[in-house]
């Protein structure tokens, strides 16, 4: 039987409206009960996910896409070298029109405001990046697609995009696959013990790896064609619903 679950959140676990529905809590906490350990996997930062880890009581999480994993035992953390953040906003702050927002060990800083995420606005971001270390760093832009976007990157960083319209810059160390094998390893799991559930991009190697790998129906079409199987969409509860049906 599998020892531990491990879950994405928004658009697999979170409904529409960003709500963990009360079913699903109790299906999540009833597993935990009978010794089942819980772990999130999100591209989020810790503080946006805090309501969801009290609520739902999780064991571990890593965030950021990875970059950096909190465990009981210990903190794992995998940065942008100083070097090579700067490199990237020195070239992106030639871009007219770019977004830029940086995810740092101080919070979130951007160079417009973003009422939803509430950053530091400031004008410098290398500034910042000389001085704070960064986990991300997030790029929009209202008229350039993303793949277009005249920037070179250091060979020891990868791009991600969220939601097709957010290119996220991360360690490449900082991926979702190392901080689950984090979460698994403070606990002596092995991936084969554990069922992950996601929807995008990011999900794909962790579906592949794990035990058992399951797709939300509303996930991307590539994520559902390496999973074990496909369970019903993020507003249908499919995560708990599918757990039922492995623990009854």
């Amino acid at each position: 039987m599998y020892r531990a679950v491990i879950v994405d959140l928004d658009r697999t676990l979170l409904r529409t409206d960003k709500t963990i529905s009360e079913y699903s809590v109790q299906v999540l906490r009833g597993l935990r009960e009978r010794g089942v350990l819980l772990f999130v996997a999100t591209a989020r930062p810790e503080r946006a996910i805090t309501d969801y880890l009290k609520l739902v009581d999780f064991q571990a999480w890593t965030t950021l896409n990875g970059a950096r994993t909190i465990t009981p035992s210990e903190v794992f953390e995998d940065a942008i070298e100083g070097a090579s953040a700067a490199c990237i906003l020195e070239q992106l702050a030639r871009v007219d029109g770019a977004v830029i927002s940086l995810e740092t060990d101080d919070g979130i800083y951007s160079n417009v405001d973003i009422p939803l995420w509430e950053p530091k606005v400031v004008d410098d971001m290398i500034a910042v990046a000389s001085v704070h270390r960064v986990y991300k760093i997030i790029v929009s832009h209202p008229t350039i697609p993303l793949d277009k976007l005249p920037v070179e990157m250091p060979s020891d960083v990868y791009c991600s995009v969220a939601d097709g319209k957010l290119m996220q810059v991360m360690s490449a160390e900082a991926t979702k696959w190392n901080g689950i094998n984090e979460m698994l390893g403070a606990f002596g799991i092995s991936p084969s013990e554990a069922v992950y559930f996601g929807d995008d991009n990011d999900d794909v190697e962790p579906i592949r790896r794990c035990g058992r790998g399951v797709a939300v129906s509303n996930a991307l079409d590539c994520v559902k064609a390496v999973a074990d199987a496909v369970a019903g969409s993020n507003d249908e509860d499919g995560v708990a619903r599918y757990l039922e049906e492995i623990w009854g």
